[in-house]
């Protein structure tokens, strides 16, 4: 072991290569970009589901890749920079990260009549209208079928600060398996064929709020 005036050398190399990795770990795991999922109570083991199984899945988001934005000069692109000048955390292109995880987690919770979920990313009145259509299936035994088997774009589509409140519509384009079953497995709306599909979601949030979340409070297909 290498020493210099009786000091062990390599303790100091092992001590900075730690200090960096904890400060590299700090930084990675400490960022939060409004849509993370809530902690979900934990399950005891043994346990079936109450209900028909619901097939649902989340499929995994693939590593981040450089999405064009809209030009500064244009109107959704000012709004964006007074959405930012609101809020210095605001950055377009983490926006839309957070938001192709929320679409999935969204997708996945409607389809699985996760309320817990949808509660949490939802407006009031968007999750009422989600709840009602989780009830209604739900009572005559319908099971929903959802799989987003790629993400082919995830785009701004428009932008608005009003007071405090910035929304941000986002355009998803997806394909996805998407169809309801009745309770005897018959296919009763949609196809099990995977298709092409754009929606434009509204994602809003109060900016004087110390929530992060941005919620979604608009889901219309385009």
């Amino acid at each position: 072991m290498g020493a210099t005036g009786g000091f062990p050398i390599d303790l100091v190399l092992f001590g900075m290569v730690a200090a960096f990795l904890v400060l590299r770990l700090r930084s990675i795991l400490g960022r939060r970009t409004g849509f993370e999922r809530p902690p979900q109570p934990l399950r005891p083991p043994g346990l079936a589901p109450v209900g028909p199984v619901i097939e649902a899945k989340a499929e995994p988001v693939a590593p981040v890749t450089k999405r064009p934005l809209p030009d500064p000069a244009s109107p959704t692109g000012l709004a964006l920079g007074r959405i930012h000048g609101a809020d210095q955390s605001f950055d377009p292109a983490r926006f839309l990260d957070g938001a192709e995880k929320a679409f999935r987690l969204i997708v996945a919770a409607f389809a699985a009549g996760d309320r817990t979920t949808l509660r949490n990313l939802l407006s009031d009145d968007t999750y009422a209208a989600f709840e009602s259509a989780i009830a209604a299936r739900e009572a005559v035994g319908h099971v929903q079928v959802s799989e987003i088997r790629g993400m082919e774009n995830v785009a701004v589509e428009g932008a608005e600060l009003r007071g405090s409140t910035a929304s941000v519509t986002v355009r998803f384009v997806s394909d996805q398996l998407s169809l309801t079953r009745d309770n005897a497995g018959h296919p009763v709306l949609g196809t099990d064929a995977v298709t092409e599909i754009t929606d434009l979601w509204t994602f809003e949030r109060d900016l004087s709020s110390r929530d992060p979340t941005w919620r979604l409070v608009s889901a219309r297909s385009a």
